[in-house]
């Protein structure tokens, strides 16, 4: 593979490229997973480790993923490439880019699906389908959308049209455009829903419920949850962090961005569960309801209360807007890489490859109906078997080897010129991306694959692999 140079197109400004990051960062993840698990494990005690686990591993691997964008100066694949041929190490490395571009490929096939029924609740919520909706009739309304394969067919296609449009434009056309509207928007709509939260009367309980820890309810099994959602809410190992760090310019700041990033990322996911919870105890329902939590509950609750219509309708457009920002974040890195490795232009790029993924995405939509008895992986359906081989082992492996490569095999010099830390908080990090991320990934990732009575197992397996690893890397360098 030739070494290719991006071009010349960077972001605007930091500030830009730091709203990009966050629109990418903050999805469905945030808004809908993230209040569901904290409701299913206890809240405020699960929260801090949460919050524990985007220190110790989200924030370092997402510094070293768009340091990797940055000094590579390409999409993920080729990236990967221009530093293994600079560190001097072997070509295979670029098989992490490799992993990266078609995770996220994957991950828009099932994503625009689910962001489809945010769309579909949306215009419902716009009609008044929610107000004074039973609880029994939500869960009607639910399930006769997912037995419905051609609306659910509709809503992945209009999702998904509107994410290859935006990319297809290009970065200054297309997705800075896309950003600067999308964001702000987000932001603005949940501080008004914050604002209507507070008025509930129930805003205190929801706090409570949220920073007040219990720990007697924090199991073993919640604080792996946090640690598996702590990594995958930042859009880590995606190959999206790499791609947008390419179009950073020298003069920015990786690691003032990489905090500000996560500090974006965990204030709207607090934001939005303090404005779920506030919902759903002023109508005596249960904060554990799990994944039906967003789909099911919520429309129960906005549609009893005064304003319900309207806050209601506001909450599906914040949905939206993060499931929009998302999906153009999962589409960049592959159509860069058709672009500059193909010589593509970027609009057949864009347009070819969501054809590609509107046809796998296709799977997913008839797994909730006519396909839901077709088995792929085990007991798992199509949209399981993809959801399963994304999350828990693309995602997991590609921060895994994110982490290792900039800790063991990334010349310190381009390092130290790309994160650009003070000499302190350099070794801090180092010791953070060699004895603390990688095994707490390793944990996630043994823990999602194997089951319980073997993790230990695994893991020790694992770590021995690891520890025999950093011997030989350490061996090569004293020899050099």
């Amino acid at each position: 593979m030739s070494q290719l140079k991006l071009s010349k197109v960077s972001w605007s400004s930091q500030t830009v490229f730091i709203m990009a990051a966050v629109g990418s960062a903050v999805g469905l993840g945030n808004i809908w997973k993230f209040p569901y698990i904290t409701g299913e494990n206890g809240g405020g005690a699960f929260v801090l480790v949460y919050l524990a686990c985007v220190l110790l591993i989200g924030i370092p691997v997402l510094m070293s993923e768009i340091a990797l964008g940055r000094a590579g100066k390409a999409n993920p694949v080729q990236a990967m490439a221009n530093l293994a041929k600079e560190s001097g190490v072997s070509k295979l490395w670029a098989l992490l880019g490799v992993n990266g571009v078609l995770a996220g490929a994957l991950i828009l096939s099932f994503y625009t699906v689910i962001a489809g029924w945010a769309f579909a609740y949306f215009i419902d919520s716009l009609q008044g389908s929610f107000i004074d909706i039973s609880a029994e009739n939500a869960g009607t309304h639910f399930s006769s959308m997912l037995a419905n394969p051609y609306e659910l067919l509709f809503w992945h296609s209009f999702t998904l049209f509107i994410s290859v449009f935006i990319v297809s434009k290009g970065i200054k056309s297309g997705l800075e455009k896309a950003i600067n509207f999308m964001i702000p928007g987000l932001f603005l709509i949940l501080l008004v829903l914050l604002g209507y939260a507070s008025t509930t009367g129930y805003f205190g309980q929801s706090f409570s419920f949220l920073f007040s820890p219990d720990f007697g309810k924090l199991s073993w099994e919640a604080v792996l949850v946090a640690m598996g959602h702590a990594f995958f809410t930042l859009s880590i190992g995606l190959g999206t962090m790499m791609v947008y760090g390419s179009y950073v310019s020298e003069k920015q700041s990786i690691a003032k961005a990489g905090l500000l990033i996560a500090f974006a990322d965990t204030l709207v996911a607090l934001l939005a569960g303090l404005v779920i919870f506030s919902v759903v105890f002023a109508n005596q329902l249960q904060p554990g309801a799990g994944p039906g939590l967003l789909f099911q509950t919520l429309p129960v609750a906005f549609g009893q209360m005064t304003g319900g219509w309207f806050f209601g309708t506001l909450f599906f457009a914040l949905v939206v807007m993060a499931a929009l920002s998302s999906a153009i974040s999962l589409l960049e890195p592959v159509v860069s890489w058709l672009e500059q490795n193909w010589g593509f232009s970027r609009a057949k790029s864009s347009w070819g490859m969501g054809l590609l993924i509107w046809l796998l995405g296709i799977g997913s939509v008839l797994s909730f109906n006519v396909w839901q008895d077709v088995h792929i992986l085990g007991d798992r359906n199509f949209f399981n078997t993809v959801d399963y081989l994304t999350a828990n082992i693309m995602l997991p492996l590609g921060g895994l080897l994110i982490s290792v490569f900039v800790a063991w095999s990334l010349p310190p010099m381009i390092r130290e010129n790309q994160i650009q830390l003070s000499p302190g908080w350099g070794r801090a990090l180092m010791f953070d991306l060699k004895w603390i991320a990688p095994p707490a990934i390793m944990l996630v990732f043994a823990t999602n694959l194997v089951s319980s009575q073997y993790v230990i197992v695994f893991l020790g397996v694992i770590l021995l692999l690891y520890a025999f690893f950093i011997q030989r890397s350490l061996s090569a360098l004293k020899s050099a």
